[in-house]
């Protein structure tokens, strides 16, 4: 079966960045499971997988717009130490969840000067290319109830 629309697809995978250092990787752990085309993963991948099969392997350097987005200078803000209310410590690295007019948004501290806490709202990799080596372990027809709940039940998915 080839993967389309609606389609569960379990791979392995490992992402690294433009120096060949690794992001993020299945290996060591269990393989991804999505649904293709309902915007589980990020577009870049999506399409680079679509009509490929179990057993395949795919490389694809996935471009910013096609992943987290081109990085925004208009994310990084200074805010006051008293928004973070409850938080006894606040250093560098630090990531919270905001709510903002676009709904709840990942944040992270990038720095701390007095009660001036400067944040930036991109996502860490957004402005980055994203190298991806792909193997596509299963692909299968999603269930009428993982379309419905829109995850994946089973192995490499969702337990209920």
């Amino acid at each position: 079966m080839q993967i389309a629309k609606n389609s569960v697809v379990v791979i392995d995978y490992t992402l690294t960045d433009d120096n060949g250092d690794v992001v993020d990787s299945s290996a060591g752990g269990e393989p991804l499971a999505y649904i293709q085309g309902i915007g589980q993963i990020i577009p870049g991948l999506e399409n680079a997988l679509e009509g490929k099969s179990a057993g395949d392997e795919v490389s694809v350097k996935i471009p910013p717009a096609e992943g987290y987005g081109d990085y925004n200078e208009g994310l990084i803000q200074v805010v006051p130490r008293e928004m973070f209310q409850g938080v006894d410590t606040i250093e560098p690295g630090m990531q919270f969840h905001a709510q903002t007019s676009q709904g709840i948004q990942a944040i992270t501290v990038t720095q701390v000067e007095g009660d001036d806490i400067t944040i930036d709202g991109n996502h860490p990799l957004a402005g980055k290319n994203l190298n991806f080596a792909v193997t596509i372990k299963d692909v299968r027809e999603a269930t009428g109830e993982e379309l419905d709940h829109g995850h994946v039940h089973g192995p490499g998915g969702h337990q209920h």
